[in-house]
């Protein structure tokens, strides 16, 4: 296994610094993030090959082992790729979820247990991604995407830890949080994101790729082992 790297001065990363920057863009938290120097990077070259998985997986853990050493909010790891930028809704969709699968699939076979906060299966409305213990939400961006605010010269993977979540909800401040960023997408993009509903109303895996699905769609995660004996 690799150790974790930053490559927060690679080209693509100081232009995803930029696009997050812009005025116009919605996510307030993803700009705090970066303002206080809590937004790591990693560098790839293709979203649709396994090639630098054991790049990825690596930084997720230090991410992990470095929040519940300091629990700060805000912070996240940003996967960018160089290439794969031709990709339509359907094919970055396909391959988030490939990637997904290949960093989970890891994870489990190092032993690493899923965060018994939330559900590791997709289809449950408690779903999240864990690794390293720790509960993960997604957020892809690509060229095509058809919300502007995933709209990025490159695809791209955020994955936020679902308990910085929990934590602006103890402290009152998710519901405020999360307003304002509906307001600012919806003044980008002209409407509300028909795809954005809340932790535990349904499945968060249908928001990751910021394509719109429907009530029939199914998601290609796989659910870990263990969950699979236990069902």
């Amino acid at each position: 296994m690799l150790k974790p790297t930053n490559d927060l001065n690679h080209p693509l990363a100081r232009a995803f610094q930029s696009f997050i920057k812009a005025d116009n863009f919605p996510c307030v938290g993803a700009k705090s993030a970066l303002a206080r120097g809590k937004m790591r990077f990693v560098v790839g070259k293709e979203i649709g090959s396994a090639w630098d998985d054991l790049r990825i997986y690596p930084n997720l853990l230090d991410l992990v082992q470095d929040y519940r050493a300091d629990p700060a909010l805000f912070q996240s790891l940003v996967v960018l790729f160089e290439n794969d930028a031709a990709l339509d809704e359907a094919a970055f969709e396909r391959n988030l979820w490939a990637r997904l699968q290949s960093l989970s699939d890891k994870d489990e076979w190092l032993g690493q247990r899923p965060d018994p906060r939330v559900s590791a299966d997709p289809d449950d409305p408690h779903f999240s991604l864990s690794f390293g213990g720790e509960a993960f939400f997604v957020v892809g961006l690509h060229p095509h995407a058809s919300r502007p605010a995933r709209r990025f010269q490159r695809p791209a993977l955020v994955f936020n830890l679902h308990d910085q979540f929990e934590r602006l909800r103890e402290q009152g401040r998710y519901e405020r949080l999360r307003e304002a960023i509906i307001t600012r997408d919806v003044a980008l993009a002209g409407t509300p994101n028909p795809m954005l509903a809340r932790h535990g109303a349904i499945s968060e895996a249908r928001q990751y790729s910021g394509r719109q699905v429907g009530p029939d769609w199914q998601c290609p995660f796989r659910k870990r082992k263990e969950e699979q004996d236990a069902a």
